[in-house]
């Protein structure tokens, strides 16, 4: 113990800006997190496109209604098409810092909890992972700053819980504090997925939203673009909507 004293007495000054450095990325992060909170009710009508190696396109649309509160996040996704999916649903509720998937499949008649090692699953054979469509609160992470220059932050995450990723890189718009990408990486070190944000426009002052991301698996050498067609802000949406009962019910 003595020995340990002292060398921690040699090192103070190193310690204390390694300290700093990895609280400023996630102050970035934060910030971005709050945000993509800053609108409270959205609505929004999107199209997903499933890209194959040999370019072969899957299409199918959706709508999405969003709440974000105190403490309290709760998304539900609904395909409207084609026929095969239609009212397919995926409930996403994220309350204190507890997350809960529920996924509703019409030909199975039933709401399935989505935990463990089905997280890492392909939702509805797209590149996103029903992880992948969680909701990603800082205390979900330990962060670095990678690099910080006058366009963006890139901050090196590592998921604190169980996760299919053995780290993240994000990288942040400096101006608009939105991310713009994100590197996934495995155990082995390797790049095996990589998201990209575009199309950017601002929906409140200084809250962007993106109206196009590409989910690529660089394994398989296939994407999956969501594409937003329309969004309403700020409209209330009944809390009905973020139950178990209008998961089963859909778009009805």
């Amino acid at each position: 113990m003595f020995v340990a004293a002292i060398i921690l007495a040699l090192q103070p000054e190193h310690a204390t800006a390694q300290q700093t450095e990895d609280e400023r990325a996630r102050e970035i992060f934060e910030k971005l997190d709050e945000r993509r909170r800053a609108v409270t009710y959205e609505t929004s009508s999107m199209e997903m496109v499933i890209i194959d190696r040999r370019g072969r396109e899957r299409n199918r649309g959706m709508k999405m209604y969003s709440y974000s509160g105190d403490d309290v996040n709760k998304t539900l996704t609904v395909f409207e098409s084609p026929a095969d999916v239609r009212g397919t649903g995926l409930l996403n509720l994220n309350e204190e810092g507890t997350e809960t998937q529920l996924l509703y499949l019409p030909a199975v008649g039933r709401v399935q909890t989505v935990s463990g090692s089905s997280r890492n699953d392909r939702f509805m054979g797209s590149d996103f992972t029903f992880e992948d469509l969680g909701n990603q609160n800082p205390d979900d992470f330990e962060f670095e700053l990678v690099e910080e220059t006058g366009e963006y932050f890139k901050l090196r995450a590592v998921p604190v819980n169980e996760s299919q990723y053995a780290f993240i890189y994000f990288y942040v718009d400096a101006e608009k504090l939105a991310l713009t990408k994100a590197d996934y990486f495995d155990e082995n070190d390797q790049h095996i997925k990589e998201l990209t944000a575009s199309d950017y426009r601002e929906v409140k002052e200084n809250v962007w939203r993106p109206d196009l991301m590409v989910m690529r698996d660089l394994k398989a050498e296939r994407r999956t673009e969501l594409r937003w067609k329309d969004r309403t802000f700020d409209e209330p949406i009944p809390d009905r909507y973020f139950t178990e009962r209008q998961l089963r019910r859909g778009l009805q």
